[in-house]
C-alpha cells in the first residue's frame, strides 16, 4: 500500500488552481565532460584552461574525484557574469585543491540529531525543510554537499543512507502534533520546552528550482497547518534571475491574497557584488550619471519585483569563502548596494566544518577582520550583518577579536576571541552566553581553540550535547507517536 497523499483544502485550491508553470531555459551545463570533450557552447569552452582540465581528469575515479565530492553545474547567466570575474569563477569552477584534504564531518552542527521527521530539521525555534536536492548551479563550497551529491550519511539510529526530502503530509502532521502538544501543555512542549513551531524555512538545494505548483503546494499546506511565517532560501537571483517572472509573482500575490496573515521572507544568497552588478571589459563596475553602480538589468528587475511587494521581507546572507569574498571592499559594496534597493544584510558566516572545508574556509579571526573592515564607513542600517558560526550548540557570533593582551587575564597575552550564542537549540537555554578563548590566527574551526579556552559559560567546548541523548530519544518518540495518531485524521 502506498503512502497517504496530502489533500488540499478548498482554500488552498484558490491558489493552486490558478498557478502557471512556465518552462525556464537556464541553459545549464552539467559536469566537466562538456568542457573536456568540447561539446560545451563554443564561447564557454575556455572557461577551464587545458591544464586545469588535465589536472581534474587525472584524479577522476580516485578518492580525490572532484565530481564525487560535489557535482559540477553552471547556468548560462552565471557563466556570463563569471567570465569577467575571478571571484565568481572560484565559486563555480572545480579545482583539484578541493580534495587535497578531506577532513571534516558529514553532519555539521549535529543537525541530524534534530530531525524528528525525514526532511525536517527542528533544531531551533523554527523548522528547516529539505524540499529539493539540487540547484541551478553548484557552489564548490556548498554547505549541503552531502545532499547535493546524494551521499550516504549516518543517521542517529545507526543506519547509513542518503538524506530524504520532506513530504507535505508528514511535515504538516508533525507541525500540528507538535503545536497541539505545546497548546495542551500551557505553551511549552512537555519534552523539550519548545514553544509553538511557527516559522518554516524551505531549503535544499534551492527551492526555486521547483515549479510554481510545487512551491504553492508547500506554501498553502504550511499556512493551513498554522505556520505564521515562511522563509525560502535561494541563490536563484544570482544563478537565473529570470526565474522571478510574472507567473511566479502572480502565484505569490495570489498566495498573499488568500493567506494575508502569513509572513513571507526571501533569504537570498549573494556572495559577491559581481553577482548583481554590471561590469566593464576591464573588470570595473559600470556607473550611471550619478556615480551609482549599475545592476545587471535582469537581476535588478527581479529584485525590484520582489522588494516592491512590501509583505515580502528580503534578506541576504553569505559565508566568507577564500578566493570568493574574503575582501573587505567587495563586502562593503555588497552590503551598501543591497541595502539601497531594500534588501537587508542578515548574516555573514564563517565556513562550516564540512568535508574538505580546509580548501574553502577563511580563518575565523581573519573573517572577523574582513567583516569588521567592510562595515567601516557603512551607516548603522547598512551594517546589520554579524559574523556567525554554526556550532552544534547553536548559531554563534564572533562578537569581538582583541588585538593586544588583556592585562591580568592569564592566557590572553596575544589577545582573545569572544564568541556569543545568538541562537540556542531546543528552548534556547543558553542564548546570550559567551565563550572567551586565546587567539589563534590559523584557527578554521572551534577545535583549533581547544587548548586556549579561558572562559566558557556557553559550553562551546563541552562535548556533551545540550539536548542530551535521553531527552532527545524521548522527544523523537513522543513526536512520532503523536504524529502517527494524528495522521489518519489529517490524511
Amino acid at each position: 500500500m502506498g503512502k497517504a497523499k496530502y489533500e488540499p483544502t478548498d482554500r488552498e485550491r484558490l491558489v493552486l488552481d490558478a498557478v502557471e508553470n512556465p518552462k525556464y531555459d537556464r541553459q545549464i551545463l552539467n559536469g566537466l565532460d562538456p568542457f573536456v570533450n568540447g561539446t560545451a557552447p563554443q564561447d564557454m569552452i575556455g572557461f577551464y584552461t587545458p591544464s586545469e582540465l588535465d589536472q581534474l581528469v587525472q584524479i577522476r575515479g580516485t578518492e580525490r574525484d572532484i565530481e564525487s565530492r560535489m557535482p559540477v553545474k553552471i547556468t548560462r547567466h552565471y557563466f556570463e557574469m563569471a567570465k569577467n570575474s575571478p571571484a565568481l569563477q572560484t565559486l563555480v569552477k572545480a579545482s583539484p585543491d578541493e580534495t587535497l584534504n578531506l577532513d571534516g564531518v558529514e553532519d555539521p552542527g549535529n543537525q541530524m540529531d534534530y530531525s524528528p521527521v525525514e526532511g525536517l530539521l527542528h533544531k531551533y525555534e523554527m523548522g528547516l525543510l529539505y524540499v529539493i536536492s539540487t540547484c541551478s548551479a553548484h557552489c564548490r563550497f556548498c554547505y549541503r554537499e552531502e545532499l547535493i551529491a546524494r551521499k550516504p550519511v549516518e543517521h542517529r539510529d545507526g543506519t547509513v543512507k542518503k538524506k530524504s526530502l520532506a513530504r507535505i503530509l508528514e511535515i504538516t502532521d508533525y507541525i500540528r502534533s507538535h503545536n497541539a502538544a505545546v497548546a495542551a501543555n500551557g505553551g511549552r512542549h512537555p519534552e523539550t520546552g519548545r514553544e509553538k513551531l511557527r516559522e518554516i524555512l524551505l531549503s535544499g538545494g534551492d527551492p526555486m528550482v521547483l515549479p510554481n505548483s510545487k512551491l504553492a503546494a508547500w506554501f498553502t499546506a504550511l499556512a493551513e497547518a498554522g505556520v505564521e511565517a515562511i522563509r525560502l532560501g535561494t541563490k536563484e537571483l544570482a544563478f537565473h534571475p529570470d526565474r522571478f517572472d510574472q507567473a511566479f509573482l502572480d502565484m505569490m500575490d495570489r498566495f498573499h491574497d488568500t493567506y494575508p496573515e502569513v509572513g513571507f521572507r526571501l533569504m537570498t544568497h549573494f556572495n559577491h557584488p559581481d553577482e548583481l552588478l554590471a561590469k566593464t571589459p576591464d573588470g570595473g563596475y559600470t556607473e550611471d550619471g550619478n556615480g551609482f553602480y549599475k545592476w545587471h538589468p535582469n537581476t535588478r528587475r527581479a529584485i525590484e519585483a520582489v522588494v516592491s511587494r512590501g509583505w515580502i521581507s528580503v534578506e541576504n546572507q553569505s559565508p566568507i569563502i577564500r578566493g570568493v569574498n574574503n575582501d573587505p571592499e567587495a563586502l562593503k559594496i555588497l552590503q551598501r548596494t543591497l541595502k539601497r534597493v531594500g534588501v537587508e544584510n542578515h548574516y555573514f558566516f564563517g565556513g562550516r566544518d564540512i568535508v574538505a572545508y580546509r580548501a574553502f574556509n577563511v580563518p575565523i579571526e581573519e573573517a572577523w577582520r574582513i567583516v569588521n573592515e567592510s562595515q567601516k564607513g557603512l551607516s548603522g542600517v547598512e551594517a546589520h550583518a554579524r559574523l556567525a558560526l554554526s556550532h552544534y550548540r547553536g548559531k554563534t557570533e564572533v562578537a569581538a577579536v582583541t588585538d593586544g593582551p588583556v592585562p591580568g587575564f592569564a592566557g590572553a597575552e596575544n589577545g582573545v576571541v569572544i564568541f556569543k550564542l545568538l541562537r540556542s537549540v531546543a528552548d534556547a537555554p543558553d542564548r546570550g552566553k559567551v565563550c572567551i578563548v586565546g587567539r589563534n590566527p590559523e584557527a578554521l574551526w572551534f577545535d583549533d581553540y581547544e587548548d586556549r579556552i579561558l572562559f566558557d559559560e556557553a559550553g562551546l567546548f563541552d562535548d556533551a550535547d545540550p539536548f542530551d541523548e535521553a531527552s532527545l530519544f524521548n522527544y523523537l518518540e513522543f513526536e512520532s507517536q503523536e504524529t502517527a495518531e494524528l495522521t489518519p485524521v489529517l490524511a
